[in-house]
């Protein structure tokens, strides 16, 4: 090879690698193919976050019914007996009655006894249950657990506190069963003033 050919190759090698930043740059700009890939995928990632959302609430509304579910199977099952044990209510007001009028003396000392032992195996079964009576006498009226039947004047206790209870309430865990039904204290009469035509 001939000096001359070799010195026109090494000045096109050296042209070559003097070879302006912009020609490289140009090969590595983006292209509207690039820019169209870039913005698909950048709706993918969009779309991916969304569903992630989506699932993230569904699994958590999901979560909130199956407690629900369970708190109402819970309520369900504490209060399922509620009107069978209402209905068994009346048999301890009759056997209570019936224990007022036997009274404690002579023959009927034996009816007594066995009112009293079937009382106490009723309210050992109520208790069971979770029934439990609301206590009444001498307390002050409550609208949520007593029902006024009468008002009474008393000297020995304030105005509407219960005077006395005709029939007992009860609870069944911690929800009204049955309310009392109660006498409650009315403000003594006052003394008529002078003059008064019904005096």
């Amino acid at each position: 090879m001939s000096d001359m050919r070799k010195i026109k190759i090494a000045s096109q090698d050296e042209k070559a690698a003097e070879a302006p930043p912009e020609a490289e740059s140009a090969a590595e700009a983006p292209t509207p193919e690039g820019d169209a890939a870039a913005a698909g995928l950048e709706a993918k990632e969009k779309e991916l976050k969304e569903t992630h959302d989506r699932l993230l609430r569904t699994m958590a509304e999901f979560e909130n019914y199956k407690k629900r579910m369970a708190r109402e199977m819970d309520e369900f099952r504490k209060y399922a007996n509620q009107s069978l044990l209402r209905e068994m209510l009346s048999i301890v007001d009759h056997i209570e009655l019936a224990l007022q009028a036997a009274g404690p003396a002579g023959s009927q000392k034996g009816i007594a006894d066995g009112l009293s032992l079937t009382l106490k195996e009723l309210t050992r079964i109520l208790e069971k249950f979770n029934v439990t009576p609301v206590e009444a006498a001498g307390k002050p009226f409550n609208p949520e657990v007593h029902e006024a039947i009468l008002r009474e004047p008393s000297e020995g206790l304030p105005e509407n506190a219960v005077v006395r209870e005709m029939q007992k309430g009860y609870m069944i865990n911690g929800r009204l069963l049955r309310p009392a039904l109660v006498v409650v204290a009315a403000p003594p009469s006052a003394a008529p003033a002078e003059g008064d035509p019904t005096r």
